[in-house]
């Protein structure tokens, strides 16, 4: 976060206006000036802003700009987000914020945290040199007629490929069209920027992905959780909160928080019926009686049950509670007649007292609006803990499939929609490639896309290969997802295309390459890699002509590693994973050799095992298509990461979560490079400077215009027309060898200009030039015309039953009379059998 404070300038009650250039200025209204520090929590700042500018808590929407960038709004809706603001700002000591809300401040507890990180302070009156304040608050009252143009420059980091999409809320942005993710939204907007903020911001609340809308299923924003892409909290580490439930005003029974503790609310409940009390409906009157013998402790059930009458007895037999209400026409309301109220079941109806579903759903549901993830098990507890409802994990998970259902919308329905989404797609991104397949029995199969953004960047700035992946996609029906992912000039993944299938196979890889073929046509020789275990060479090679297949060394590393086996000699264990690795970046059979010696001599199982993978698939001495060992990292863990906060999703939300983590990926990369002044990319940059190090002091003799000999500790051969040195570093990394550096300095001419061009800041560019183009609200139009044939066409979801796996033969346990034969253990002392060093009785 920034080293002090930061003055934030908080603009409301003006207007954006537009310019020629896309650029956006605000316009009349007032501003605030209010300080905060690393320790400030967003909770308390969103409060404060809120309180200063009169503004309705709940819908206060916070925006500010990128540095240098005015055309585009981020929103600030938690506390990533404002650290993220904070290191944007790092460099500034004052950073523009914009407020839009409904006026009208209301000072009350409910909604604010337990707890506050550090109170945000209102800044001192400006002066000619900025001093933050550490007293008291005071307000600064400025009026204003357009904001300051001037912005501190971003100091762009470089980044990782499994972070890249994760430091903006801002979604794609399409000069001032952009899709925005706002705190208290359930729905996914495209908002026009040259509109007042009066027209963009309403009062939402906050779901997990979907809600039911007037017309259909309507997907919504996914929580500023969803952008950690490094690293996802462990499911039992989720933090868990709870908001009361409360009655709502109109009967809908709806959740809300309410002011103090469980134990206060459930207390409250106690007083929730009395004889002669009226109700507006027997919903109301049920929903009461429920909270009614949850806080004293009993269970009931209702003998006559209607919309005119309710009658309820105690859950056992012979005890005297009952309760009659029923309807008054006269009145309107729905009244309680008769109560009679002790019990002498002395607690034994509460051992099988049942919840209401309705209730319990509505519980449930309010749990999960703030940790969608919750595990069946860790709500039982809760229920048990807040309400003392011992419920059993069968109760609890019906409970959550009904939540999920109301919050966003039913999984099979999904698939229903899937010809429009498709068709939703390609208008919204003209030349994007989408292919939907179902099967004879109606039952969905496959779905592929890949956008046009995406197929005009991998052709104009990224190198000819691409890296295979499958990733679970962790639902109810098992489906996986089928990646095709290039890598960008500074080594970061640039997702191509990807597919969602039911099962995978030969079949449905084959299917994969043949739709990936249409949409990236290309005259290119292509290099696939994929992990060894699947089996994708044939296939790859029988739909792209002259296209190169190679073994991943991320897979290969972790089978290698896994194979190891004793006894070990020399070095030991420890040495093998780094000389393999040597072995297999290589660049010329003699290093390829040295290294693989070295491991025979440690292990000779080892070296067999190299031996019998094949290495002119995976060693860069003798593979014949695009070098790519120096990825040593899981390019399917950042598709991984994206699932893994959407895994609950029904299809279509969570093949937007992936859309609109591309989209982001886009966009901040676009930001990025657009503040570069190099000619390479960042980590191309760096590589090249260490090779000009090299280079210094090196002796060179011509031959010719085009031949050079370099002398270091060797007698290097350079030709600057094949772009090629004798120690063989030069093709494979695209830079020039600081041999050929030491012939570009001693001849005057640019070493960048024998750089390849996928490594220029340039083709950089080029990659992330287009933009995924939001789709809009994603809601299938609803409907009742021709209702008979669409039901005929209804998609159904794949089988739930799994494959039977191959059966693995069944372990046999045996002692030692049996003959076990056990691992062999190698004693790194004496380097004998059959003892470990501990246990070494060698005198050496």
């Amino acid at each position: 976060m920034v080293r002090g404070k930061l003055i934030l300038i908080c603009q409301h009650g003006g207007e954006f206006e537009t310019k020629d250039d896309g650029s956006m200025l605000y316009a009349g209204g007032e501003a605030h000036a209010l300080d905060i520090s690393p320790e400030t929590g967003f909770d308390d700042l969103k409060y404060k802003l809120a309180e200063k500018c009169n503004l309705e808590l709940k819908s206060l929407a916070i925006k500010y700009f990128l540095p240098g960038n005015r055309r585009t709004l981020i929103t600030l809706s938690n506390e990533k987000d404002l650290k993220r603001m904070c290191d944007f700002h790092k460099d500034s000591v004052t950073a523009d914020v914009f407020l839009t809300g409904k006026a009208g401040f209301v000072p009350a507890n409910h909604g604010m945290p337990a707890k506050r990180k550090k109170k945000a302070t209102a800044a001192r009156p400006a002066t000619s040199k900025v001093a933050p304040s550490a007293g008291g608050l005071k307000d600064v009252t400025i009026s204003i007629a357009t904001p300051s143009d001037s912005v501190a420059g971003v100091n762009a980091a470089l980044r990782s490929p499994s972070r890249a999409a994760k430091r903006t809320a801002g979604r794609n942005i399409v000069d001032g069209l952009f899709e925005v993710s706002v705190a208290d939204a359930t729905d996914t907007d495209t908002i026009d920027m040259s509109a007042s903020p009066a027209d963009t911001v309403k009062k939402r609340r906050r779901t997990a992905s979907w809600k039911r809308a007037a017309n259909g299923l309507t997907i919504v924003t996914v929580d500023d959780n969803l952008e950690e892409t490094e690293k996802t909290p462990p499911r039992k580490k989720v933090a868990r909160k709870f908001n009361p439930i409360v009655v709502a005003n109109n009967g809908d029974h709806q959740l809300g928080p309410v002011d103090g503790s469980v134990e206060k609310q459930v207390e409250s409940w106690k007083n929730g019926i009395t004889e002669g009390q009226d109700f507006r409906s027997v919903a109301e009157f049920r929903d009461a009686l429920q909270k009614y013998a949850i806080a004293h402790r009993f269970g009931y059930k209702l003998r006559k049950n209607d919309t005119n009458r309710a009658n309820a007895v105690c859950a056992v037999e012979g005890c005297p509670w009952r309760i009659h209400a029923s309807w008054v026409p006269s009145a309107s309301v729905f009244r309680v007649k008769m109560l009679h109220e002790p019990h002498t079941c002395g607690g034994e109806s509460w051992k099988i007292a049942t919840p209401a579903k309705n209730w319990l759903v509505n519980v449930i549901k309010d749990r999960l609006r703030d940790s969608p993830h919750h595990k069946p098990k860790e709500i039982a507890t809760g229920l048990l803990r807040d309400f003392g409802l011992e419920l059993n994990y069968a109760q609890v998970w019906r409970g959550i499939e009904d939540a999920r259902q109301q919050l966003q919308g039913s999984y099979k329905d999904a698939y229903n929609q899937l010809p429009w989404y498709c068709e939703k797609i390609e208008k919204t991104n003209p030349g994007s490639f989408t292919k939907l397949v179902i099967g004879d029995d109606k039952r969905f199969q496959r779905l592929f896309l890949s956008f046009n953004a995406l197929i005009r960047g991998f052709q104009s700035g990224c190198r000819p290969l691409l890296f295979l992946e499958a990733i679970p996609l962790k639902s109810k029906y098992h489906e996986i997802l089928l990646t095709a992912t290039a890598l960008d000039g500074d080594d970061g993944i640039f997702p191509v295309a990807f597919a969602v299938v039911d099962d995978e196979n030969e079949d449905s890889w084959h299917w994969f390459f043949e739709q990936l073929r249409s949409a990236v046509s290309t005259s290119r020789s292509l290099t696939f890699v994929s992990d060894r275990d699947k089996g994708l060479m044939k296939h790859v090679l029988e739909i792209f002509e002259n296209a190169h297949h190679g073994y991943s060394i991320y897979y290969l590393m972790d089978s290698f590693i896994q194979n190891l086996k004793g006894p070990f000699f020399g070095e030991g264990r420890a040495s093998l994973p780094g000389c393999f690795l040597a072995a297999a970046k290589a660049v010329r059979p003699g290093g390829f050799r040295m290294y693989t010696e070295q491991i025979k001599r440690v292990s000779s199982s080892a070296y067999d095992w190299i031996m019998q993978n094949e290495p002119e698939y995976w060693a860069n001495a003798f593979f014949k298509g695009e070098h790519f060992n120096h990825i040593t990292l899981n390019i399917a863990e950042a598709y991984a990461n994206w699932i893994e906060e959407a895994r609950d999703l029904p299809i279509i939300p969570k093949v937007e979560v992936i859309r609109c983590k591309i989209m982001e990926l886009m966009e901040l990369r676009r930001t990025e490079s657009s503040n570069w002044t190099m000619k390479l990319t960042p980590s191309k940059q760096e590589k090249l400077q260490e090779e000009c190090v090299k280079a210094r002091g090196l002796k060179v003799l011509f031959s010719s215009d085009t031949l050079f000999e370099v002398h270091d500790s060797s007698i290097n051969v350079v030709d600057i027309v094949k772009q090629h040195c004798s120690c063989a570093m030069w093709k494979p990394t695209g830079l020039p060898c600081h041999h050929a550096v030491a012939v570009f300095n001693c001849t005057g001419r640019s070493v960048y200009d024998y750089c390849s061009k996928y490594y220029t800041a340039e083709s950089f560019r080029l990659a992330f030039a287009e933009s995924i183009n939001p789709a809009s609200t994603i809601a299938h139009p609803c409907g009742n015309e021709e209702d008979s044939e669409e039901d005929e066409d209804q998609i159904m979801p794949p089988s739930i039953s799994r494959p039977v796996a191959a059966q693995q033969p069944k372990k046999i346990r045996r002692n030692k009379s049996q003959g076990i034969i056990r691992r062999s253990v190698c004693c790194t002392r004496c380097k004998g059998v059959g003892h470990n060093k501990v246990s070494c009785k060698v005198s050496l």
